[in-house]
């Protein structure tokens, strides 16, 4: 079979797409695409937690203005509003569905992350994103109505009409063409709702806490489909992830700053009282930015987070999962400091929606950290993330069921052909290409940047690209080279994005515009017919 017909098509299996998945399935059929196996996605590694109200001593109001201060003057207050206050109606979804968050005296034992100003991060142990894939990949795998498609690879949308013809507003979205990596063919996967899921795109730097599977695939494919993409210049490096030759993309939780984790430098010194009042507990940007700036300073390879004054007992019961890890490795974190360093972490910007999660195309939406809804503005607040996921997956998939109907819309889509390419004889481009697009990204248009490095990624990565489409319409489409062609699109977004804000702000530090500008308070947005704002 060469088609496939569902009510509902889902592209990635993390907590939005997941939850999404399994309250569409009421109301009809659904398809639930992933790259790998179905645990394997950015939600699955999330350690520190979700943020929501719910200790007495807390209140929506803070919450709400925490998110806003930590967004420096971009994120939406009405979108900020609308997600605290639904947080506990979706906490309690998730405890209904079986998810068993951490609790002390009968209570939820709450963390406390940077840029909060209470105890609200709900947490199981040191491993949150787990537990709750957990939980809804056990709900969806009971329901009849789902089916996993996993080593499955979104190619592009199935549109009704060309986007170099129809712009979004006058098109709609038929589905996905996806290669199935088994047999090397791609399928057409037809249905009246298209929700990305997709998550983020990691991937795009040389250093990331992200799995492999976190090339944006969703953000290129609607880029190409004509969509807007919001704030790509907004990515926020995590401050500490694990420094070791054998720990590839091993986070460290904020968690552990919470708690009273020190950053030093390799000499010993504490260094984060040089760079903010609230110290180890500023927020992810200004907390890379002080690391970023140690590390050049002094030439060292990472700096040092320090537990070795907490008692041993409370840090393995607290952070078990961090605790194994680094033993593993013969790091024991309740007697020697950990080595760590910044890694490119999460996109706070990604494809315009509103706030029921629809994209500018009939037939498509977008959830989790592929989208843009708004909350983060130019910087993301610790544990928002999975709170976002869960507050829109919901949205969507009520909005979607009250307007389903069970065909897609419009004309018959045009089958997938393959035209004269043929299998790849030279797959050492595809590697060299991929190296070549997430050093220069890491290099020019990583934590801090400038117009001269801006523009030198900009001529490299346009060079890349036109040898990567090339490439792409000879040659018989692999995952690897799927991947390849949506970093470097993404690539191209991001600095196109970047050169546009001339200031500084959140996740954004250009030594060109050390300063923040009024004249920027707003997002910046970027489609391919060159419209942007």
């Amino acid at each position: 079979m060469s088609t496939y017909r569902f009510d509902f098509i889902v592209v990635g299996s993390g907590a939005a797409g997941l939850l999404a998945a399994h309250k569409l399935a009421a109301a009809g059929t659904v398809a639930v695409l992933t790259k790998r196996e179905p645990e394997i996605s950015n939600s699955n590694l999330a350690q520190g937690g979700i943020a929501a109200v719910t200790a007495a001593n807390d209140r929506f109001s803070l919450h709400i203005a925490d998110t806003l201060r930590t967004g420096a003057g971009l994120a939406d207050k009405r979108i900020v509003d609308l997600t605290i206050t639904e947080a506990p109606q979706r906490i309690q979804e998730l405890v209904d569905l079986g998810a068993k968050f951490s609790v002390r005296n009968g209570a939820f034992e709450l963390g406390l992350e940077g840029g909060h100003s209470r105890r609200r991060v709900l947490h199981a142990a040191d491993a949150t994103g787990r537990e709750i894939e957990r939980a809804l990949l056990a709900a969806c795998k009971a329901d009849k109505n789902i089916t996993f498609f996993p080593y499955y690879s979104a190619v592009d949308l199935i549109l009704k009409s060309r986007p170099a013809r129809t712009r979004p507003a006058r098109n709609a979205c038929l589905g996905v063409y996806a290669l199935e990596e088994a047999t090397g063919r791609v399928r057409s996967f037809l249905a009246a709702t298209t929700v990305l899921a997709s998550g983020g795109a990691g991937k795009v730097y040389r250093y990331t806490s992200n799995p492999d599977v976190a090339t944006g695939d969703g953000m290129a494919m609607a880029y190409r489909a004509g969509l807007q993409l919001a704030n790509m210049e907004f990515v926020q490096f995590h401050p500490t992830c694990l420094y070791h030759p054998q720990a590839k993309s091993f986070l460290i939780s904020e968690a552990l700053r919470g708690e009273g984790g020190i950053l030093r430098g390799s000499d010993g010194t504490a260094f984060m009282k040089n760079y903010s009042r609230y110290r180890e507990l500023a927020p992810r940007d200004i907390v890379a930015r002080a690391i970023d700036s140690e590390l050049k300073r002094t030439g060292a390879d990472c700096v040092y987070l320090d537990m070795t004054h907490l008692k041993g007992a409370f840090l393995k019961k607290r952070f078990p999962t961090i605790y194994a890890k680094c033993l593993q490795l013969g790091l024991d974190i309740t007697k020697h400091p950990i080595p760590v360093v910044p890694a490119a972490h999460f996109f706070c910007g990604g494809v315009n929606v509103d706030e029921y999660g629809r994209t500018g195309m009939a037939g498509l939406y977008a959830i989790g950290e592929v989208s843009h809804t708004g909350l983060h503005g130019a910087n993301r607040l610790a544990s928002n993330s999975l709170l976002e996921a869960c507050v829109f997956a919901h949205r969507a998939a009520e909005t979607i069921k009250a307007g389903h109907t069970r065909r897609p819309p419009g004309a018959r889509p045009a089958p997938w052909t393959t035209g004269n390419a043929r299998p790849s004889d030279e797959a050492v481009i595809i590697t060299h290409n991929w190296d070549e697009i997430r050093t220069l990204m890491w290099n020019y248009v990583g934590i801090v940047r400038s117009d001269k490095r801006l523009a030198r990624a900009d001529t490299r990565v346009k060079l890349i690209s036109e040898e990567i489409v090339k490439y792409y319409w000879d040659f018989l489409p692999t995952r690897d080279l799927l991947e390849l062609r949506n970093i470097a699109c993404l690539a191209g977004v991001i600095i196109n994005s970047a050169r546009r804000r001339k200031e500084s702000r959140g996740l954004h530090y250009t030594v060109d515009y050390p300063k923040a500008s009024d004249r920027f308070l707003k997002p910046t947005l970027v489609d391919r017919y060159g419209e942007n704002g």
